[in-house]
């Protein structure tokens, strides 16, 4: 928004080619800000104010940027000023970049880098796709257990300005092992004589380079950490991961649960208002081909049924009603369990307790709404003088009873399908609302015409 208000005047400036008063609009910036800036402005002048800014400046802009915006700057720079905002940007932010990119674009890049930064690029790129590897940095502060915290504050002033974070500095030992991790804040309230072996109480937490970027996500909630050191199978530190990076993960994990909640079949490559209709069509069809399906078996349930309502027309009248019932309380289940798997909560092993809760809870919020149901057909039969036939009491109590069985049932199958998903090695969000729905619909249709046989239906007879 900010940038369309700026459009003309950054727009005259470039005319203008008056790159003094465009520096000095935009030099003092905070990153984030100008990044929302540069976002809505032209293609040619997007390119121009990174060429009239700060490198460093540049860079930290760059990363702010979505992968799209990011991809189309780099083709529309020359090749030296992309290789260096490449070379200044930080080597997390620079890895998760080169991941969108075709992989002969990321080996022209890659070769580009200064040796330094080549050497840090490959080594990153070679751990797994959504492995922690790809997520740290290799910029950190390591010290040693028999330094003064005044060399440790003198070794910060050295090296702190290319460090990702100053929060926690890192104990090593001569392997380069990891031996404690403390805050910087215990080194500035302590004598300057003070070893930095006594401050050390030998509890850290770490992460491996080929653990999961879900699990990263996990223990950073867990320990309320802002970072994290990361270390290989022997123990010797390669890294640290920074929550601003796991935050980015936690919300891709959240977009996807959300859109698998949906139906969709994958979540989308790009924001909703970029993506494109083909690719709206694609991951929207096929899970509304497959639901549709499912849902012809509630035609053929019904087909079953066909005497059964020839004989009670009035049992049509009130399908709506208690299969929606079924189909809404199978997905609070399903929700809260996939939420509760996902929080580790629950795990494939509570299975029969999860029932035992599920099974309680469905049949007293199906007496609720079967209570509700009895009451609403009494109501409108006795106020409103409704024709629901000679027996209106009986239909109530089988609308009634129905809803019983069918709320428990929806709540049971919707708590249950995402660990069945779990155990076939499928994520529980594909558990779906419209999948859940889509079950309860067919069975809840048996169950109701069931108990309608049982309970209203002989009376109709006689």
């Amino acid at each position: 928004m900010l940038g369309k208000l700026l459009q003309p005047e950054v727009q005259s400036l470039v005319k203008a080619r008056d790159f003094a008063r465009l520096h000095a609009l935009f030099a003092e910036w905070a990153p984030a800000d100008l990044a929302d800036v540069i976002a809505d402005l032209p293609e040619g002048a997007k390119v121009v104010v990174f060429r009239v800014i700060p490198q460093s400046l540049a860079a930290s802009v760059f990363a702010y940027l979505d992968a799209e915006e990011q991809e189309e700057l780099l083709h529309s720079m020359g090749r030296e000023q992309a290789v260096d905002i490449l070379n200044e940007m930080s080597p997390d932010d620079r890895t998760t970049l080169l991941e969108e990119l075709p992989p002969e674009t990321v080996k022209g890049l890659v070769a580009s880098l200064s040796p330094s930064e080549r050497a840090v690029a490959q080594k990153l790129l070679g751990y797994p796709e959504r492995s922690v590897g790809r997520l740290m940095t290799p910029d950190f502060i390591a010290i040693k257990a028999d330094w003064t915290v005044n060399q440790v504050l003198d070794d910060v002033r050295t090296r702190g300005r290319d460090s990702e974070t100053l929060n926690v500095l890192y104990v090593v030992d001569d392997h380069g092992k990891l031996i404690d991790d403390l805050r910087i804040r215990e080194f500035l309230t302590r004598p300057l004589d003070a070893k930095v072996s006594d401050l050390m109480n030998d509890s850290f937490i770490t992460l491996a380079a080929a653990d999961s970027q879900e699990s990263a996500v996990a223990l950073f909630r867990k320990y309320d950490r802002t970072v994290l050191p990361v270390v290989d199978g022997g123990g010797r530190l390669l890294g640290v991961v920074t929550v601003d990076d796991v935050l980015d993960v936690a919300e891709e994990e959240a977009t996807a649960d959300a859109h698998k909640f949906g139906g969709l079949e994958a979540p989308l490559d790009l924001p909703y208002m970029n993506s494109g209709l083909w690719e709206m069509f694609r991951k929207r069809g096929s899970c509304l081909v497959i639901l549709f399906l499912g849902e012809m078996l509630t035609a053929t349930a019904m087909q079953s049924y066909e005497e059964e309502i020839e004989k009670a027309a009035v049992l049509a009248l009130f399908l709506p009603l208690v299969i929606s019932s079924g189909g809404n309380s199978g997905s609070q289940s399903s929700t809260l369990v996939i939420r509760a798997m996902a929080l580790g909560e629950v795990t494939i092993r509570d299975w029969w307790r999860v029932a035992g809760r599920e099974i309680v809870s469905g049949l007293s919020l199906g007496l609720l709404l079967g209570i509700v149901g009895f009451t609403r057909i009494m109501l409108w039969s006795v106020l409103f003088h409704t024709d629901y036939g000679p027996h209106p009491y009986i239909l109530a109590a089988a609308v009634g009873t129905a809803l019983i069985g069918i709320v428990g049932w929806g709540s049971l199958a919707g708590a249950m399908l995402p660990f069945v998903l779990k155990l076939c090695r499928v994520d529980p969000a594909t558990s779906s609302a419209p999948f859940v729905a889509t079950l309860v619909d067919v069975t809840g249709l048996i169950i109701y015409f069931t108990v309608a046989a049982l309970i209203f239906l002989p009376h109709i007879a006689h």
